[in-house]
């Protein structure tokens, strides 16, 4: 999609044979049903400058395994991604306040929701028949229980301990200890440029249960040394 439209009506896409779809950052406003039944559609990124999802914009978009939504979104309408059957984790901006009726509603593969703020306003049935997920918040955000939509709530906290005697290099490779939340699932990424980085993921480990419940894993980068500079990150899957 061509960079410069500030605007997508209602059912421009409807039934569309694409696979692929990028919002650009120009676009502010999305109409309803924008992207719906479009059955070959497997990867979304919707641009920051977006704040609304509209309702039913990508109902029974069954073949979608990715989605990115931008940083600016602060409503996802109705029904916007019901039926979505293939998605699987979700990472949800912190500038997001509301999720209405049935948004996801029989998204049976989701696994894991991602929020980077705090817990927003739920409309009706938005979760319904959604799969057994796990909704995962940051430390210091609001208006989180021990579930949500039903979901177990966990915090999301890993930290790549620096201080420690695990890091640093060792025999035939450079790691670290990761600790955090019990059973967190996390993504090692690395880049070779910090500048203007390009990030790769490297390695995922689960924090195994150490004390109560906290949960640690060991990284290692065996090929560290076919590299003049290397840098890490850790993310969620």
């Amino acid at each position: 999609m061509s960079s410069g439209i500030a605007c997508i009506g209602d059912s421009s896409f409807q039934g569309c044979g694409l696979t692929n779809v990028v919002i650009p950052d120009s676009v502010t406003n999305m109409g309803a049903y924008t992207f719906q039944l479009c059955f070959s559609l497997a990867s979304v990124k919707i641009g920051n400058s977006v704040t609304n999802i509209g309702d039913f914009d990508f109902n029974y978009c069954g073949s979608m395994t990715k989605l990115i939504i931008g940083n600016g979104v602060k409503q996802i309408g109705k029904a916007a991604f019901q039926e979505c059957g293939s998605l699987n984790n979700i990472t949800f901006p912190s500038s997001l306040n509301y999720i209405g009726d049935d948004a996801f509603l029989f998204c049976g593969n989701l696994n894991g929701l991602y929020f980077n703020g705090n817990a927003p306003s739920l409309g009706f049935a938005v979760f319904n028949g959604a799969g057994n997920a796990t909704a995962y918040y940051l430390d210091g955000t609001t208006g989180w229980g021990a579930t949500f939509a039903t979901y177990q709530t966990v915090l999301w906290n890993p930290k790549a301990q620096t201080v420690d005697n695990s890091f640093g290099v060792r025999t035939n490779r450079f790691g670290f200890n990761i600790i955090g939340t019990s059973n967190l699932v996390i993504v090692v990424e690395v880049s070779t440029n910090i500048v203007n980085p390009i990030w790769a993921p490297i390695s995922t480990n689960m924090l195994n249960i150490i004390v109560g419940t906290n949960g640690t894993s060991y990284f290692s980068d065996p090929t560290w040394t076919n590299y003049p500079s290397r840098f890490y990150r850790l993310r969620s899957p």
